[in-house]
């Protein structure tokens, strides 16, 4: 009789104590920020910014144009329940077909309330094609500097949302931003030594004017912006007429575009496509480019590497 009671207090220990962590396992799950980005490169930097404070979804999916998207059942769920929603702004999300406004007004939600430029501190760029003048260049984060812009205003709208975790913020941030200053700074030094017949990055889209600026070089593309007129008899002229005058040795394309018209390019100049490198979208999970910083490591190698063939 004595065991079968000790038995039955033992399990009842047992089941308390499971019972508990549950409950306190379930209570830090609930105490965690739901926060939605609008792509995979704003969702790793707020991660970094965040850690285990925050649940992330990220809309558009890894390897997707984020300029034009149709939001699925599932991204206007976890925009009506997220208590925090980044986009990056600069038109990429909000022009074209406006699928982010669109879900906004779908899920119920305010600007500076609900969502949040990250772009907010970013001195931009503007597109140069004929009727496009006043039109932003979305692609600020290729300048690691304007990344970093983005990591200061996601830590400080966490720390507004969610005071009591103000110093935990400020650390992860702090960490984080020292790592992208060191990468900046080792790209600014590596594209030095490039001679400038051979400073002109070609890319198919013009995302990569940020990326120029900051590292010295002069940016050069099929098209300036994704849009349905792409790879034109015009646009190929251009750039090939462009690519003859000076004595560049390479070519590059990106992840998230269709790589046919820069073949075309390669095929016409003569010059090897010498690597494929990231502006949209980040990497799949455990492949080279798969965090922003490893994106922007690659991009800065892999472009420097072909410049000085």
């Amino acid at each position: 009789m004595k065991k079968l009671l000790l038995t039955i207090v033992a399990c009842a220990s047992l089941f308390s104590l499971a019972a508990c962590q549950t409950n306190t396992g379930d209570k830090a799950e609930s105490n965690k920020l739901n926060i939605v980005a609008t792509n995979s490169i704003l969702a790793d930097m707020t991660k970094n910014v965040g850690k285990d404070l925050v649940n992330i979804h990220s809309i558009v999916p890894v390897g997707t144009d984020p300029h034009e998207y149709e939001p699925l059942p599932e991204d206007i769920a976890k925009a009506s329940e997220a208590d925090i929603l980044f986009f990056n702004g600069l038109n990429l999300e909000t022009g074209g077909n406006g699928w982010f406004n669109k879900l906004m007004e779908t899920a119920k939600k305010k600007e500076n309330e609900d969502y949040f430029s990250v772009s907010t501190n970013v001195q931009p760029m503007y597109l140069t094609s004929a009727g496009q003048e006043n039109e932003q260049d979305p692609h600020a984060w290729l300048d690691i500097q304007n990344g970093i812009l983005y990591v200061e205003k996601i830590r400080d709208t966490l720390i507004d949302k969610d005071p009591e975790n103000k110093v935990t913020y400020e650390q992860n941030a702090e960490a984080y931003i020292k790592k992208l200053t060191a990468l900046d700074q080792e790209g600014k030094e590596k594209f030095a030594d490039i001679p400038e017949s051979k400073k002109l990055l070609v890319t198919s889209e013009g995302a990569f004017k940020y990326f120029s600026k900051a590292y010295g070089l002069t940016a050069g593309y099929i098209w300036e912006i994704n849009t349905e007129s792409q790879g034109t008899p015009d646009q190929m002229k251009q750039i090939i007429d462009k690519i003859h005058q000076t004595k560049v040795p390479a070519l590059f394309v990106e992840t998230s575009v269709d790589k046919r018209s820069m073949e075309r390019v390669s095929k016409e100049t003569d010059l090897p496509i010498y690597s494929t490198i990231f502006t949209d979208s980040l990497a799949k999970q455990g492949e080279e480019g798969d965090s922003y910083y490893s994106m922007m490591k690659w991009n800065l190698e892999k472009i420097h590497e072909g410049l000085t063939q």
